[in-house]
């Protein structure tokens, strides 16, 4: 039983030291999911303020936008991504943003329908089969 329990703390130390390795310089460099290159046209709107960009790529987290409209980190908006070949933009109720560098910024998906997670999911699969 001792040595149960001896393997059960040091898998729980293995984690921690995973946990504590430093995080790469740049803040948008730190997503865990893959990120694929697109040119999807993009509006977003909140905070009494609406804007287009360019999403430069995504992922099923978040995702990069290109805009001449200044953000700061933190805003959240509804975001409307413009996938060709989708009859409807997709549709991500929140996104906050997490970082901000000239005139681009990343997003991180903070709420969006189960329907439109599905719908991401398929647009990742036919970018993960174009690369």
């Amino acid at each position: 039983m001792a040595a149960h329990a001896l393997r059960k703390l040091s898998s729980l130390f293995k984690s921690e030291a995973v946990e504590q390795v430093p995080a790469k310089s740049s803040s948008h460099e730190r997503r865990i999911q893959p990120r694929f290159t697109t040119q999807f046209r993009s509006s977003f709107s909140g905070q009494n303020k609406e804007g287009q960009g360019r999403t430069l790529d995504i992922s099923s987290g978040g995702c990069k936008i290109e805009s001449d409209m200044k953000v700061v980190q933190g805003a959240t908006f509804e975001c409307r991504l413009h996938v060709p070949g989708f009859d409807w933009p997709l549709r991500i109720d929140e996104a906050t943003v997490r970082w901000v560098e000239g005139n681009t910024f990343g997003l991180a998906f903070t709420r969006i329908s189960p329907k439109e997670v599905s719908k991401i999911e398929a647009i990742l699969k036919d970018l993960e089969c174009e690369e």
